[in-house]
């Protein structure tokens, strides 16, 4: 039994799915690099929690 060769419509797919898979994987390692740039700074980090904090408050 042999495989068929690919239709004209899967390599199109294939190189759809190729390039939303690259663009994907920008996006995760832009994410990430912003992370360890925020995390490497030492900001202040602090979730929001419904409670009124001071020091967030600008005057």
């Amino acid at each position: 039994m042999s495989f068929r060769p690919a239709h004209e419509i899967h390599k199109r797919r294939f190189g759809r799915n190729l390039g939303l898979g690259l663009v994907l994987g920008a996006f995760v390692a832009l994410v990430f690099a912003l992370t360890v740039v925020k995390v490497q700074r030492g900001e202040p980090m602090q979730g929001y929690d419904h409670v009124v904090q001071p020091e967030a408050i600008k005057q």
